[in-house]
C-alpha cells in the first residue's frame, strides 16, 4: 500500500476512515499501520467514486484488493469489500447465520428464515453497510454519499439484481432478524429522525445532503455517530433507522392480506418472482403456515373504523390482525392510490380477540414480540390494493421512526418520494 498523505484534506479523510471502521482507544492515537490502512481506504473510495462518475468500468482486475484488505483489517473482519460484475466495490457487513434462540431466547434451534435457502441455509449473508447510491443502474454501498431517491420497488430490485449472481434487494426477513438482534443486545440504533439529527439525542447529527425548505431532511450515508449503527460500533450497518424508509423484498399486503415469499428464498429469484401476480407470494395463516392467496384463515389487516371514499391521504383508524376484513380503509375505485390508512405504534399492534399470532409472523417482523417498545416505531397500513413494505423511518419521523417501523403505505410503482431508499445484499450461490 504505502500511500503517503500530507495535505490537510487527506488527513481529514484519514481521520474519518479511522473513525468509520475502527475504534481507536490508545492514548497515543492510531498505530502507523492503522493510519496507512485508513489512507488506503480514503484514497480507494475516492477512486471508486471518480470511476463511477466517469463511467470508467472494467472487469474485476484486483484494482480494489487493497481496499478490501484495509477495510477488513481496520474492522476486524466485520466489514468487507465485494465487487460486482463491473469490478466496482461496495462496503458490506457480513451477518453470520442466526438461530431462533439466538435472537429471541428459548430452546428453538431452528435457523431464522432469513438464512434459509433451497431447504438448506447459508452461513453468512452480506448486507450493504450504507444505504445505496446508484450508478449505471446498479446500487453501491459507499460512505458519505447522498442515497438514491425517487424510484419504484421494481427499480430497487433491478438496481440490486443487475450487479450479478447472488446480488439482491435486502429482504424483509433479514431486516427483521437484524432488528431482533438489536433488541436482544440492547443496541437499538438511533438515526436521522429529527430533520438532520436524532430526535432522541439532538446532539447526534449527520451531514445534510437533502433539504425540505430550510431544514435538512436527508444526510450523507454513514455520516452519523456509531449509535446510528445497528451494533453501536464502527463495524455496524448504518442508518437503518431514519434518514429514509427502505424498500425490502418479500413482504407485502395484497388487498389487506399479509403475504410473504417464504423463508429467505426471495434472495435468489429474478424480478418475475416479485410481480403482483407471482405465485411465489404466499399468505400467512393463523396456524403459522403459508397458503395461496384467498385461502381461508390467512392473516389480514382490519379495523373497527369503517373507511370512506374520500380521495385524500388521511388517517382512518387503528389496525389489528384478523382472519377477515370487515372494514376497508377506502371504499372508492382507485385502489392503488393513497387515500385512507391505519396506524399505531408497532409495539401496540394487536390481534382480534381469540386469535393467537404464530411465531413465524413475529420472526418476519410483521407483529411485535414481547421485546418491542414504542421506540421501535410505528405500523401503517392500507388494506386495499397491493402495498409493498418499507421499513425504518425517514428524516422527519421523530418518534414514529424505529428499527421495527413497518409501512404498507405505497404501491410498487410509487416513485415520487425523496424519503424511500434501499440497500443491496449478497449471498454466495
Amino acid at each position: 500500500m504505502y500511500i503517503i498523505l500530507t495535505d490537510e484534506n487527506r488527513k481529514r479523510k484519514r481521520r474519518w476512515a479511522l473513525r468509520e471502521y475502527t475504534a481507536v482507544h490508545s492514548e497515543s492515537g492510531p498505530k502507523p499501520e492503522q493510519r496507512e490502512l485508513a489512507d488506503c481506504i480514503s484514497a480507494r473510495l475516492d477512486e471508486a467514486v471518480l470511476r463511477l462518475r466517469k463511467h470508467d468500468y472494467r472487469k474485476p482486475d484486483g484494482r480494489f484488493d487493497d481496499l478490501k484488505l484495509a477495510v477488513e483489517s481496520l474492522s476486524g473482519g466485520a466489514n468487507t469489500v465485494l465487487l460486482d460484475d463491473l469490478g466496482m466495490p461496495s462496503i458490506m457487513v457480513g451477518l453470520p447465520m442466526q438461530r431462533i434462540c439466538d435472537l429471541y431466547g428459548g430452546e428453538n434451534r431452528s435457523v431464522h428464515p432469513a438464512w434459509i435457502l433451497d431447504n438448506g441455509y447459508k452461513d453468512v449473508i452480506y448486507v450493504s453497510k450504507y444505504m445505496n447510491c446508484v450508478a449505471e443502474g446498479r446500487g453501491y454501498s459507499l460512505p458519505m454519499r447522498d442515497p438514491r431517491t425517487h424510484f419504484t420497488f421494481d427499480d430497487a430490485n433491478r438496481f440490486s439484481q443487475s450487479k450479478g449472481p447472488g446480488w439482491h434487494l435486502m429482504t424483509n426477513a433479514l431486516w427483521s432478524a437484524i432488528a431482533a438482534w438489536c433488541r436482544r443486545n440492547g443496541t437499538r440504533p438511533r438515526g436521522n429522525t429529527g430533520m438532520g439529527y436524532s430526535h432522541l439525542a439532538p446532539h447526534e447529527k449527520g451531514i445534510p445532503t437533502g433539504w425540505l425548505g430550510n431544514e435538512p431532511i436527508r444526510v450523507a450515508s454513514g455520516s452519523g455517530p456509531v449509535t446510528w449503527n445497528h451494533n453501536h460500533n464502527p463495524s455496524g450497518i448504518a442508518d437503518l433507522v431514519g434518514n429514509m424508509f427502505e424498500w425490502v423484498g418479500g413482504l407485502r399486503l395484497m388487498d389487506g392480506e399479509l403475504q410473504a415469499i417464504p423463508q429467505g428464498t426471495a434472495m435468489i429469484y429474478g424480478p418475475d418472482a416479485y410481480r403482483p401476480d407471482s405465485s411465489r407470494w404466499k399468505g400467512l395463516t393463523a396456524d403459522g403456515n403459508y397458503a395461496a392467496h384467498g385461502e381461508k384463515n390467512t392473516l389480514k389487516i382490519d379495523s373497527l373504523t369503517p373507511g370512506d371514499s374520500d380521495e385524500r391521504d388521511h388517517l382512518v383508524g387503528v389496525p389489528f390482525l384478523s382472519t377477515e376484513i370487515r372494514s376497508r380503509t377506502y371504499t372508492g375505485p382507485n385502489v392503488q392510490g393513497n387515500q385512507g390508512y391505519l396506524d399505531c405504534f408497532f409495539s401496540e399492534l394487536t390481534a382480534e380477540e381469540g386469535l393467537e399470532i404464530p411465531d413465524l409472523v413475529k420472526y418476519l417482523g410483521a407483529f411485535p414480540d414481547a421485546s418491542c417498545t414504542r421506540e421501535d416505531g410505528i405500523f401503517v397500513a392500507r388494506n386495499y390494493g397491493e402495498r409493498i413494505a418499507v421499513r425504518g423511518g425517514k428524516g422527519s419521523s421523530f418518534e414514529r421512526g424505529g428499527i421495527n417501523a413497518l409501512h404498507f403505505y405505497n404501491p410498487r410503482f410509487y416513485d415520487g418520494s425523496a424519503t424511500i431508499g434501499f440497500r443491496c445484499a449478497y449471498v454466495s450461490l
